[in-house]
């Protein structure tokens, strides 16, 4: 059992560095087990004060310790688990240190570590700390020049900025020396080494430079990693275009490594890729990994200017490059792959990951204001919300003024770390606007819920709107705020045209309203017939939307918002409530019927984008239902959502079918945004047509698997069989295996699609799939795809009611913690939303939390995930 309580660290216990470097020199000598690495600082005292010198440091071994050429004794320098502290040390002086370090033993993955045969590192938030003794955090900025020297059968040695030498050494070894021109806090520090080959090519900037860039993976894989440099060119042109920011240094460099803790990494010209982001052909992606492909490459370039050249004071300011580069990001997958279905996307993503977290004990602020681990926060508030957060700012004072306020930020803030604060004084400058309530977004959890309620008054033509907002209390956080958030809103007709209407005089179709407090009634005049409300357009802020709309109403806007995202939630809203009103034991089937025929005339509406139709027939997940039901019971929903699905599937049947010929590859495999639409409403026709195990639909799915020619008509042809079930899936599975073992990437689609599987036998192969050949939970992207596929991904198995489900995650979470803590934390969270569900439910997962908290040993990762979604029966 843990005798010790870690202490928090706090945003208000900030104090500026006691000492600056301004120059690094590192060299390292690399070694799979015994690795030495030498660091020269050149340190200088930031302040008046006398404070001794605290530099962090774990894991490693000491050498030697020098001030100014001289080795410091034993009785002049302290070394612990975690510190190296010299008490008295002049005010501007050059330290020495050199540590031996294991990289093969480094199972944690953070630091340096090996992947398969290769050096490499991962240092954010706190991995350099690893590595050699160092002030490791953000608001130190340094100029790094970096020595490698390793066996001669390490091909590449890389690390940020530019070759400024590199050769041969006598007894076999090489070496390379890389010097990085721009200050940088050392998470953003980044070495790889070892045989990779590279794809080259080049790009011209908009100042007429020549950048060279390269893409390093395993040696083979060079072709798959055409469609990431196709779409680091195309974010190097958007940047430049949408934000005026051009690439800084003539070479730009990104790695491919199989054991990764993150997606990737955006190590200043260095940027390190988990593989299965990065490696892409037809046969072994799917759509979907092409689409994040493009998203990530894009995220971690466009840091290059959101976290790089400007960086955090310190990690409670992680949304500070995150939320503004998740919506950079977001931005330009919408000019890629179309503005409405990319928000569709992002909104299904946002409700999935991050409403959920809201309405549990790990609700935080988009800027918390405590952590025991900074690793624990890379969260989806931090991320998904952050970006809604800029993305409501950008709707308040304008594109134009959002334009202004970027480019003061980038002009007043490059090579320095710096606030949320100081970021958003930069747009209340150039509009003008108190920006003082805006603020309130960073500082405050939870989802609000905005309520909107109508009164028409047909004499007069007027619509009276009257808005509400409220949010619930959230643990630390009892009383809440009122918050600024603008309301995009259009009105149509009976027959789902558009309304024009008047607002303070001025002759309109749709209008922002901001909504500034509590309550708020906003009238608009000229309205010439009684009125459909669109409302929320686009999701115009990250709000649980509730109105007095009638289904009828949710039929017009089904069937012609102009609003896309609108017609969509209409669609979404009225399974929705189909669903829960069948989980609560009053199906309605005449409604449900209603609800197919009006799926059936969105599917047949020509003009409509397969993409978007392709979202249209995917229903609300039961893990979205569960946040809507109270208590939730899993089981009832996923009955529910399965009647459901079997009406559209009998309904709809023969338009599906024919949908699905209609729809058939038609010559050579395209990643882009058409190509990807057609395969997803043709996978999702087949989908829906699983719902019916139907002898004919089983042929159906048979057949689309095996005539696939493509890895996301493969998956879809083989969920399909899954989701029908019998000797046909189990024929599908083997041949899949066997035709992909020597893939990794694939066959983790093969682990993540089984784990996934709603029969009732599905626990049991989950089981039985941890003591596969295959099966390594060491490496992240294999225990992700099964063990966190089932517990997020499975909820009607997951949640069984045995308790078997919760308690195998908690051996698994125990399991990892033992080796690789960042990892096992972020497998808490399927667990952290037991006051959600029935009680009987609730005290099994409790049951595991407090397991877990209790175990001797535990990581300060997980401890503190558990101890908070333990939480106290006062929260």
């Amino acid at each position: 059992m843990r005798t010790e309580t870690p202490q928090p660290i706090r945003l208000s216990d900030y104090r500026p560095p006691a000492f600056l470097i301004d120059e690094v020199r590192l060299d390292f000598a690399l070694e799979p087990s015994r690795t030495r690495v030498k660091a020269q600082l050149s340190v200088r005292r930031n302040g008046e004060h006398a404070e001794p010198l605290v530099l962090n440091g774990e894991r490693l071994k000491p050498i030697s310790v020098a001030i100014d050429g001289r080795v410091l004794g034993e009785s002049e320098r302290t070394i612990d688990a975690e510190f190296l502290t010299v008490p008295d040390v002049p005010d501007a002086f050059v330290l020495a240190t050199e540590v031996e370090i294991d990289p093969a033993a480094n199972k944690a993955l953070d630091g340096l570590y090996m992947s398969g045969g290769r050096f490499c590192t991962q240092c954010e938030a706190e991995g350099f700390r690893k590595i050699t003794w160092y002030p490791d955090r953000p608001d130190v900025l340094s100029r790094f020049t970096v020595r490698i020297e390793a066996d001669r059968s390490f091909q590449h040695l890389l690390s940020n900025g530019n070759l400024i030498e590199a050769g041969d050494l006598p007894g076999g070894r090489r070496y390379a020396v890389w010097n990085d021109p721009f200050p940088k806090p050392c998470y953003l520090f980044a070495l790889v080494a070892g045989e990779l080959d590279v794809l080259e090519d080049k790009l011209v900037t908009m100042s007429g430079r020549t950048v060279d860039l390269r893409i390093f993976v395993d040696p083979g894989m060079a072709p798959r990693a055409a469609y990431a440099m196709d779409a680091l060119k195309r974010s190097m042109k958007w940047d430049e275009q949408a934000f005026g920011r051009e690439y800084d240094l003539d070479l730009f460099m990104i790695v491919a490594v199989r054991d990764f803790n993150f997606g990737a990494m955006e190590n200043k010209g260095l940027n390190i890729f988990n593989s299965s982001l990065l490696l892409a052909d037809p046969e072994t992606a799917t759509d979907l990994d092409y689409e994040r492909i493009e998203s990530v490459v894009a995220h971690e370039y466009f840091h290059n200017w959101t976290g790089d050249r400007i960086t955090c004071r310190d990690w409670f300011q992680l949304c500070l490059k995150e939320g503004l580069t998740v919506f950079r990001d977001q931005s330009f997958s919408a000019d890629m792959r179309g503005e409405a279905v990319q928000r569709i996307k992002d909104v299904k993503a946002l409700r999935a990951r991050q409403f959920a977290e809201d309405q549990g004990p790990l609700a935080h602020p988009v800027r918390p204001s405590s952590y025991l681990k900074i690793d624990n926060f890379y969260t989806a508030t931090i991320y998904e919300k952050g970006a809604e957060v800029i993305r409501m700012l950008k709707a308040l004072i304008g594109a134009e003024a959002f334009r202004k306020g970027m480019d003061l930020y980038f002009e007043r803030w490059d090579g320095h770390a710096t606030t949320v604060e100081a970021f958003i004084a930069c747009f209340a400058e150039v509009s003008g606007r108190d920006l003082t309530d805006f603020f309130a977004w960073y500082e405050q959890a939870g989802t609000p819920t905005l309520t909107v309620k109508r009164r028409y008054d047909a004499a007069a033509r007027t619509l009276e709107l009257e808005l509400t907002q409220s949010t619930a209390p959230t643990p630390g956080q009892p009383t809440k705020r009122p918050l600024p958030m603008p309301i995009r809103i259009g009105l149509l007709d009976a027959e789902g045209r558009t309304l024009a209407f008047e607002r303070d005089g001025q002759a309109l179709d749709e209008t922002l309203v901001v909504l500034d407090a509590a309550e708020a009634k906003v009238t608009l005049t000229g309205v010439e017939r009684e009125p459909v409300v669109s409302a929320l357009r686009g999701f115009s802020a990250p709000v649980t939307l509730v109105t007095d709309a009638k289904p009828k109403d949710r039929y017009v806007l089904l069937a012609g918002d102009p609003d896309l995202f609108n017609r969509w939630e209409a669609g979404q809203d009225l399974a929705r409530d189909l669903m829960l009103a069948r989980a609560a034991g009053r199906p309605d089937e005449v409604a449900e019927e209603r609800y197919a025929e009006a799926l059936g005339r969105a599917l047949a509406d020509q003009a409509a984008d397969p993409a978007f139709k392709a979202l249209l027939l995917a229903l609300p997940t039961e893990a979205e239902l569960s946040l809507a039901m109270k208590p939730a019971d899993p089981a009832a929903l996923h009955a529910a959502r399965d009647a459901l699905r079997l009406r559209l599937a009998l309904h709809l049947g023969e338009q599906l079918k024919h949908l699905h010929i209609g729809l058939q590859q038609l010559g050579e495999f395209t990643p882009d945004a058409a190509g990807a639409g057609r395969r997803a409403l043709r996978n999702a026709a087949l989908d829906l047509l699983a719902a019916n195990p139907r002898a004919d639909v089983a042929e159906l799915a048979e057949g689309h698997y095996r005539a696939a020619t493509n890895m996301t008509d493969a998956i879809g042809g083989l969920n399909a069989l899954m989701l029908v079930g019998g000797e046909a899936f189990e024929a599908a599975l083997a041949d899949f295996f066997e035709r992909w073992k020597s893939e990794p990437l694939v066959i983790d689609k093969w682990f993540a699609l089984q784990a996934r599987d709603p029969s009732e036998g599905a626990f049991g192969r989950v089981l039985g799939l941890t003591a596969h050949p295959a099966f390594d939970p060491k490496n992240p992207n294999r225990l992700r795809a099964l063990v966190s596929t089932f517990s997020s991904a499975n909820p009607a198995r997951f949640h069984d009611p045995s308790g078997a489900g919760y308690s195998f995650l908690a051996d698994q979470i125990l399991a990892v913690d033992g080796f690789n803590p960042m990892t096992a934390a972020r497998m808490v969270e399927p667990l952290g939303g037991w006051r959600r569900y029935t009680p009987e439910l609730g005290e099994l997962m409790k049951a595991q939390l407090a397991r877990i908290r209790a175990h001797e040993g535990l990581s300060k990762n997980v401890y503190e995930l558990a101890s908070k979604a333990l939480g106290s029966d006062e929260d």
